[in-house]
Order: structure tokens, then sequence, then C-alpha cells
């Protein structure tokens, strides 16, 4: 795989933030970004060289859209795979379809996990009402029911505490099949961002510790407080499933940490992913330009961090309404997606706070260093 030339056109299929971060990326490298969209004045669409608006699964315009750029990447996985056929015709897709398929389906995304070796939570499909009391008798309760397909930020799922819940969860879950997971009593949750290239180059970033709320990300840090060992670990598995899928392009694989020091990994993206977003501001090459040189056959950097972060979700009208402080507050160092409509659970933005390598503090200094989106904390002791 030859190296794309400054001057040429990525392709960028969705047109939301990540879109917006990787077109930014490509610019820095001499690219221009074309973006599919459904949005004419979407997050992407806002930076980029040329934009089409339409469906993802209309040909014509897909066929339009191939015909006027070099190579094409992929921003979120709600896409249609069948239509990624289709450009990958036309012209050099990365990620491959094949794992975007892998990705977007929970139960091809464990069964792919199994033949390879990796570690995950127990699990069962279930397509019948019966599967799914076959399910809670194997994992007992309580444990998850998701949706195979579709499902983020805590949509598509219910946490089954007793037989109770099964029936509606069944009901009201839906499309069938669905997947039973089992609760793993995790210690911590983590992700490793990993790019390769076409040329086999690997170059993989920190492990990041997570943190959620109402289902979503709400603070990523950078390193994980994990001990050196498991960190290695997660890492090799991370590079693992990035050269078992064959990826061209970067991967975000998030793992649970057991109590025992034991990885399971939860899921992947094929894509930049929201826990990496730390990267923007700690890492001399971050995620964004690490995509973009992977699916354009440029060499992989290594992927070095220059100091600890800690990023935070912007999430809805309540952190918006705190935006003309966050940009008055110094050290916050602030990233706006450029949507017009801050709703409910809608991811706005992120900021980003660096320490000095081996600086991070402990909980009430991470807390304290977010300024005004501070949370109140009730703990005694840092």
């Amino acid at each position: 795989m030859s190296a794309l030339p400054p001057g040429r056109v990525l392709g960028i299929v969705g047109g939301g933030q990540l879109g917006r971060m990787s077109a930014v990326a490509a610019a820095r490298l001499g690219y221009r970004a074309h973006i599919l969209t459904t949005e004419a004045d979407g997050p992407a669409a806002q930076v980029a060289h040329a934009i089409t608006v339409s469906q993802y699964d209309d040909h014509d315009a897909l066929r339009r859209f191939a015909d006027a750029v070099d190579v094409i990447t992929f921003e979120f996985e709600n896409i249609s795979a069948d239509g990624l056929d289709l450009l990958s015709s036309i012209r050099p897709v990365h990620p491959a379809g094949a794992i975007l398929r892998i990705s977007q389906d929970r139960i091809a995304e464990k069964t792919f996990m199994g033949e390879n070796g990796i570690p995950v939570a127990p699990w069962h499909a279930v397509e019948t009402r019966a599967d799914l009391d076959r399910a809670a008798d194997a994992l007992g309760y309580p444990f998850i029911l998701k949706t195979t397909r579709l499902g983020y930020d805590g949509k598509g799922q219910a946490r089954i505490r007793s037989k109770a819940d099964l029936d509606h969860a069944f009901d009201t879950l839906r499309p069938h099949p669905l997947v039973a997971e089992g609760m793993v009593r995790f210690a911590c949750e983590v992700s490793v961002m990993v790019a390769r290239n076409g040329q086999g180059e690997i170059s993989t970033f920190d492990v990041t510790e997570n943190r959620h709320r109402d289902g979503i990300l709400d603070i990523s840090l950078a390193p994980a407080r994990i001990a050196p060992d498991i960190a290695t670990q997660a890492q090799a598995l991370a590079r693992r499933i990035a050269t078992a899928l064959g990826l061209v392009g970067l991967l975000g694989v998030e793992m649970f940490v057991d109590h025992d020091g034991s990885l399971r990994v939860n899921e992947i993206a094929p894509r930049p992913h929201n826990s990496g977003h730390w990267t923007m501001n700690a890492c001399p090459v971050d995620q964004f330009e690490m995509h973009v040189r992977a699916v354009t056959g440029l060499p992989l950097p290594p992927a070095v961090r220059h100091g600890d972060a800690v990023m935070k979700n912007l999430i809805g009208p309540d952190d918006m309404a705190l935006w003309p402080r966050i940009m008055a507050t110094p050290g916050l160092l602030a990233h706006h997606y450029g949507k017009a409509e801050a709703r409910p659970g809608r991811k706005m933005g992120h900021v980003n706070v660096l320490f000095p390598a081996g600086g991070l503090p402990g909980e009430f200094g991470v807390n304290a260093a977010l300024g005004p989106l501070a949370r109140p904390m009730d703990k005694e002791g840092d």
C-alpha cells in the first residue's frame, strides 16, 4: 500500500464530531476531506473541503461520492455495510467492510473474539423467550440484556435483576436476536486505541481509564490507574485483535479489568473513539492523525504521551451552560463540536486537562482541576 500524496482527497463517511476532528487532522497532513453526511451543516461538514448530503444507502450518491475521493474511511459504525461494499468496489475503503460487520453485531463480535482466544464476559445469544430463560439460568442474576446492533451510550440494553424483569426486557428490546451478558465484577473499565497501516506497522496508545455517567462516557484518565503489567497485557490484546482483523485504520478496544487483574474485552470500534480524545493535547500525534496516517498509508510514529491527561465530556444543555466559564478557566483545553442544539444526553464537546508525566492527581485533584465542571464530592482524603 503506497502512501497517498498530499493534495489528494480523503472521503469520510459520517458527519459527526469524529469526522470533524478527522477532517482537521487530514488538513494538517495536506489532504482535503470530503464528507458523506445526512446533515448539510453537521460538525464535520463545517470544516470539510466538500460534502455529499445523502442517506448512507443511496447507491447513486455513494457512487458520486466515491468518484470524488481517493481513499475512504468512516467515523461511526451505524452505517450500511452493503453501502461500504459498493464504495470499496470503486475506491479503497479502510477499515474494511468485513471489520465493520463484526463491530456492528455483538454476536459476530463475540464469536470473533472466541475464535481468536480473546477473553470476554460469559454470553448467550437470545432469539426466543425460551433462550432468555436458559441464559438467565446459565448466567444468574443480575445480567445485562442487549440488542445486537445500534446500541450506544447506554441505549439498547437493560439490566435484568430478577425473573420479573425478563418479559418486559424481551418485549421492549428490539430487534431480536438479543445478547445476554454476564455481569463482570470489574475494578475499572479501560480502553486502548491501536492503529495499524497497510504495511503492518502498529502503534498503540497508553491505556485509558474510563468512567461513565447515565450510560455515557463522562471522564477518561490517561494513563489508567492499573498495574504496569496489566497495562502491558491490555495493549498486547489490542494489537492481537488489530492483527487478527487485518485492520488498516484505528481501533478502539474497550475492556474490563477484574478485581483479580484479569482482562475481558467488552467491545471494539474501528474508528476514533471518545475515550481517545485526551490524545489531542497530550500526544504529539493524536488519535485522529494516527487514523488518517493509517488509512492513507503513511508511516505510523510511536504513540507517545508527553503528559498525563484528564478528558471530560460536555453533555447536553447543563454542561454547555458553563461554556463561558470553561473558556475563562486557565488549564481547560476546550473542543467544541459545532452542534447547534444542546439536547439532553448529547455530546457537545469535551475539555482536556494536562498534568506533568507521572503527575496525575488523586480524585480530589482531578475534580478540582475541572474548575466549573467539578462535581460535588463527599469522600474524605485524596
